[in-house]
């Protein structure tokens, strides 16, 4: 029997700090939701510092503090940005007028506020954790956009050479932390599935009456944020090639904020395959198995990155078939035994999809396979002793670098 990790000799508080919106539905909350409920459940004191956006959630045993929205800002882009820069220092300014009233053992700072989370632990010579999530270079854009990322990424370095752990979510960003700082405390510890509940039959059938036009329809789901790196434009791109090689198909495509839907429905609209797509848009974390179990294939186009795609979890943990592009961040989790990986390209994608409509005991096989990946590794106990762990190693520590 696997047993539970331990807990502190006493109750350490933590600072927790992360300039993303909390909650809402994406990788990077999903997960931070997980380490606050991990950590709670362990024993420590935990204070959340975060945006002034996203849903309100309530975990046991952690505090909520929001910056003030002094930018007037209703949503933030993802990844390292000017904005995220400022908030970063409203962030800091709000972080250390916590720790004057209040000493936090260890301060964890994930992606780009592990800086204000490195300043404020240096200052009060507390515990730093980084938690590294993405790769920068999977951020590209213009040339502004590639000019803060070029800073980010030597801030990056200089949080990594101030950590006392670094938490990493994918190999490939374990490789990148120690081509960075050879012997640093890093840890790989992997994401799980964004639900941990199963999925509901009598809602599943529901979803799927509710999605299909025709009876003999083959469901064909993406779920994910709308970031150039996901991938979601080759999709619309290999749509209408696909509804003409596989008329049955039926694509729903979860996520999205309404604009980013319309500019979608646009394309697709002059296309002439507006009508084969229903844009849910989004589905909390806690309905998706539903959505998913109501699936027959499921879609990763996934671009760039070398950190494995939070879907993937979901995908596996669903066992339905799987078409991926065969990119780095694909084959982390995925292989032919598991998917069907095909070249990063519309045509490529659109045949993919089309082959697997086309073939149920081929859907089913991969489903299977995919299915036993999860339930012994992916799971919260497990990403709850790892966070453990790293908690423990950090407290051992002796005086401060």
């Amino acid at each position: 029997m696997e047993s539970s990790p331990s807990r502190p000799a006493k109750p350490h508080s933590v600072l927790f700090i992360v300039s993303q919106p909390f909650f809402e539905w994406r990788g990077s909350p999903i997960r931070v939701g997980f380490d606050l409920e991990a950590l709670a459940g362990l024993g420590y004191s935990v204070t959340l510092l975060t945006l002034p956006l996203g849903r309100r959630r309530e975990i046991p045993g952690v505090e909520i503090r929001r910056a003030p929205n002094i930018f007037g800002v209703k949503r933030i882009d993802i990844g390292p940005s000017l904005l995220k820069l400022a908030f970063d220092a409203l962030l800091f300014l709000q972080g250390l007028s916590l720790c004057l009233r209040r000493r936090y053992t260890v301060i964890h700072g994930v992606e780009d506020a592990g800086f204000p989370a490195a300043l404020l632990a240096l200052l009060t010579r507390s515990r730093f954790v980084f938690e590294k999530h993405s790769d920068p270079r999977s951020y590209r854009g213009g040339r502004v956009k590639n000019a803060v990322m070029a800073l980010y990424g030597a801030v990056e370095r200089w949080m990594i050479r101030r950590a006392d752990a670094v938490i990493a979510t994918g190999p490939g960003l374990v490789e990148q932390v120690r081509g960075i700082r050879p012997g640093v405390p890093v840890h790989h510890i992997f994401d799980i599935p964004s639900s941990l509940r199963e999925a509901d039959p009598e809602r599943t059938r529901s979803i799927g009456a509710a999605l299909r036009h025709r009876e003999e329809e083959v469901l064909v789901t993406f779920v994910g944020s709308f970031a150039s790196y996901q991938g979601v434009d080759l999709l619309i791109e290999a749509i209408p090639a696909a509804v003409a090689l596989a008329p049955a198909a039926r694509f729903v495509i979860i996520g999205g904020t309404a604009d980013e839907i319309a500019l979608r429905r646009e394309a697709l609209a002059a296309r002439g395959a507006v009508e084969a797509v229903a844009f849910p848009g989004f589905v909390p974390p806690d309905e998706l198995p539903d959505y998913l179990a109501a699936s027959d294939i499921l879609l990763s186009p996934r671009l760039a990155g070398r950190n494995t795609p939070l879907k993937i979890l979901d995908y596996l943990k669903a066992g339905r078939a799987i078409v991926a592009t065969d990119t780095e961040a694909n084959r982390l989790l995925l292989s032919p035994e598991t998917a069907l990986l095909v070249p990063p390209e519309p045509d490529a994608f659109a045949r993919g999809i089309a082959r697997l409509v086309a073939d149920p005991e081929a859907r089913f096989a991969l489903g299977r396979a995919g299915s036993g990946l999860i339930a012994g590794r992916y799971n919260f106990p497990e990403f709850s002793r790892l966070l453990g762990e790293c908690y423990r190693g950090v407290l051992e520590l002796g005086g401060k670098r």
